[in-house]
């Protein structure tokens, strides 16, 4: 297995190390780094797979990457094992100072079995390894283009919730005032309706003592 090691600069002067390298199928590639206690380190990668047709490394979301991380000076001890895609990110930090193996594997590739090398080719897979490592600010300035394009997507968010926010106020509003009216019109129509029963049976009572008093005076009754 190709074992290439990556040396931190003293007191870690050189915080991001970016390299690329080809890979032959579904082979596991390690890289061993010596780190110091608590550092953190933030890894962005990206495998290209062959495109014969292309005649170069193309893209392919079939591709997955499968990264470990394992502590050799403590039995191997494992601390990442992630499955991502071909284009991806991890980040781990160091529990303890000593010397931390990072794997790669491709998967979904199948071997050349050295056709590619024959054809002046390298791999299979193209990998480009981009890693920061040091102090969690250096890092985190690496994606500040990122970090400011999702602040600025959740003001809009934000500014979109206030706006919705305001048109339901604006809505409840507007209903609350409609069913004043309705409650204001029907109490209207009940207190006319109950009026004009009044009226109706004061004009039927007064008939019926009209009609019984001309009936007195006529001697009918």
């Amino acid at each position: 297995m190709w074992r290439p090691t990556l040396l931190l600069a003293a007191a870690l002067a050189v915080p991001s190390q970016a390299l690329h390298f080809f890979i032959d199928g579904a082979t596991q590639r390690c890289f061993y780094e010596e780190l110091p206690k608590d550092t953190l380190v933030v890894g962005h990668y990206e495998a290209k797979v062959w495109d014969e047709q292309a005649s170069s490394y193309q893209s392919n979301n079939d591709v997955k990457v499968f990264i470990t991380v394992e502590e050799t000076f403590d039995n191997n001890h494992r601390v990442v094992a992630q499955n991502g895609k071909a284009k991806g990110k991890f980040t781990f930090s160091a529990a303890d100072s000593g010397e931390h193996r990072l794997c790669f594997t491709p998967q979904n590739v199948q071997a050349t079995h050295g056709w590619l090398a024959g054809h002046g080719v390298h791999g299979a897979v193209r990998f480009h390894l981009d890693m920061a490592i040091g102090e969690t600010s250096k890092i985190e300035s690496t994606d500040k283009e990122k970090i400011d394009d999702i602040v600025q997507k959740v003001r809009d968010l934000n500014s979109r919730l206030q706006d919705i926010r305001r048109e339901q106020i604006f809505q409840r509003e507007r209903e609350a005032e409609f069913r004043d009216q309705s409650e204001s019109t029907n109490a209207r129509v009940v207190r006319w309706s109950l009026i004009q029963l009044t009226v109706l049976g004061i004009t039927c009572a007064w008939q019926l003592s009209h009609l019984r008093s001309f009936f007195i005076k006529q001697k009918l009754t």
